[in-house]
């Protein structure tokens, strides 16, 4: 049964990572993108790590892939636009992916696994340590550095995301704040005597 919820799993995260790249609308890609997340959950729990399965789930599944949505819906992206640049761009595109994959087929051709990569990826973890004791005294002990600066990625990511859906549309009226502490009273408000029977 391990086997075959392993099988699955890695069959469902495959499929649905080509997919993303595939599919032609952004809104499918990233509900394929949530599939593959909760594959790779799926995965991680059958390798005995509940707690980074319900960290993806959590985190990615439920913050990034949800705000990834609400952005290609609140971008109002012309598709018919988006298909003149990819095939404009298509040679240049393929060229780079070509490049890559022969550094990939390069690198992964000299690859040679050493006997002592296996002792030097343990962490120096006690034996009866409980699963999430484990990660935190690795991650904000020996790197705390690198946890900071995902962080701080994460963060640019968020405000990029902001920046592209504020857009200054000359007919819609926005509140000035500035403007509203610094207005003259004197100027704000004007009286007139209307006479009875008579309007404005």
């Amino acid at each position: 049964m391990i086997t075959f919820a392993f099988y699955l799993f890695a069959i469902s995260v495959c499929i649905s990572g080509f997919m993303v790249v595939l599919a032609r609308n952004p809104v499918h890609s990233v509900l394929w993108l949530i599939l593959a997340f909760l594959s790779a959950a799926g995965l991680f729990v059958l390798q005995g790590a509940e707690f980074v399965a319900m960290l993806l789930i959590i985190v990615y599944v439920g913050a990034v892939a949800v705000l990834f949505l609400f952005v290609v819906m609140m971008l109002d992206v012309d598709f018919a636009e988006l298909k003149g640049e990819f095939a404009r761009y298509l040679p240049l595109g393929g060229l780079i992916a070509v490049v890559l994959l022969a550094q990939l087929a390069i690198g992964f051709g000299v690859w040679e696994s050493s006997e002592l990569a296996e002792g030097l990826r343990a962490a120096p973890i006690a034996a009866d340590t409980m699963n999430t004791h484990a990660i935190g005294t690795v991650l904000y002990d020996r790197y705390l550095l690198p946890f900071q600066f995902a962080g701080l990625i994460l963060l640019v990511a968020m405000i990029g995301a902001i920046t592209l859906t504020m857009r200054h549309r000359k007919d819609v009226k926005r509140q000035d704040v500035v403007a509203q502490m610094h207005r003259d009273p004197a100027k704000a408000m004007e009286l007139r005597n209307v006479k009875p029977g008579q309007g404005l």
